[in-house]
């Protein structure tokens, strides 16, 4: 009898990409388990099979239990999981990177470790998320302080355009429920986002810690990409769900913003982003090694050499491979 810890580990290209699998599946008072290299979530209703391959990230709502085992080849397929509940939104993340290559985060150290290149990073995520101005030159003071005056015009802009009241921004760690509709939904929307991005971020092998923008914290750069997109899709989407209807915000927003990022194609364009943003332009659009499970050894003058062989001998060339 085959037993799930007998079966073989999927190998990257047995997944699915990240930019082709789904943003976010929201599931709650039910148990979720495992069959085969599939999740089940079982309630009164039944049972729903769902591929592990292809979810980014789970959140995993109220009244909701998850296995082990359905732990265990959600990690190994690269998916987040993230416990959102109604009365403050809480955010767990974890995923195992589809890629065996150490490309991307090997660049993100390298531009992290240099003051001027993470400045010049910075400005970058500037300039995507406000395209119509030129941050060249700008220190980051001054980055926080254009970035905070134009959020805040986008706050006016679609409370104009939608007649939603706007008082600010209103949110206790905790207590979901004390802001008023627009503030919910803008929060479950940064919420979804934010595991949205976690996924992405580890899925291509990247740090989640080493952020550009934010810093301090083990989520730094999840929060860095999840803000590209906070101003075009996030805060709108949040005003157009609290003007429908004030009720039931956070479960609206949440397959409101599910549906919108599957019209504008956003878990490619956030993999795309991240490789311009950490490579340089003449290597963004190289092959990183994703499907590539090579190890090599640092030697002198920045030059790898193959591991597998001993390089113990009185040459460069005198050397027997060997294995562990």
């Amino acid at each position: 009898m085959t037993t799930i810890s007998q079966r073989a580990a999927l190998t990257p290209r047995q997944l699915t990409r990240v930019a082709d699998r789904v943003s976010f599946i929201y599931l709650e008072r039910c148990t979720v388990h495992r069959d085969a290299n599939a999740i089940t979530a079982q309630d009164a209703e039944g049972t729903t099979h769902i591929p592990s391959a292809t979810i980014g990230t789970l959140l995993l709502g109220p009244g909701t239990r998850i296995t082990h085992q359905a732990m265990s080849v959600l990690g190994e397929t690269g998916a987040a999981v993230c416990w959102v509940g109604e009365r403050g939104v809480r955010y767990y993340a974890a995923g195992r990177a589809l890629s065996r290559s150490s490309a991307l985060m090997e660049a993100q150290a390298r531009q992290w470790a240099n003051t001027r290149s993470r400045l010049a990073v910075a400005r970058a995520m500037y300039r995507l998320r406000f395209p119509d101005e030129d941050p060249a030159g700008l220190t980051r003071h001054e980055l926080l302080g254009r970035e905070g005056r134009r959020v805040k015009d986008c706050y006016r802009a679609q409370a104009a355009r939608t007649g939603v009241p706007w008082r600010g921004r209103q949110y206790t760690p905790g207590d979901f429920t004390t802001g008023d509709a627009v503030n919910q939904g803008i929060t479950a929307a940064a919420q979804c986002m934010y595991g949205i991005a976690h996924a992405v971020v580890t899925s291509l092998g990247c740090s989640p810690a080493l952020g550009f923008v934010h810093s301090g914290h083990e989520l730094s750069f999840v929060l860095d990409i999840a803000d590209l997109y906070k101003t075009e899709i996030g805060i709108p989407l949040a005003f157009d769900v609290a003007a429908q209807d004030e009720e039931d915000v956070g479960p609206r927003t949440r397959r409101a913003l599910r549906d919108r990022i599957n019209e504008t194609s956003l878990l490619e364009r956030c993999v795309e982003d991240i490789k311009h943003l950490l490579l340089p332009e003449e290597d963004g659009a190289t092959d990183t090694g994703a499907d590539r499970d090579v190890v090599t050894l640092q030697s002198d003058g920045g030059h790898e050499v193959p591991s597998g062989f001993n390089y113990g001998g009185s040459s460069s060339d005198d050397y027997e491979r060997v294995s562990w």
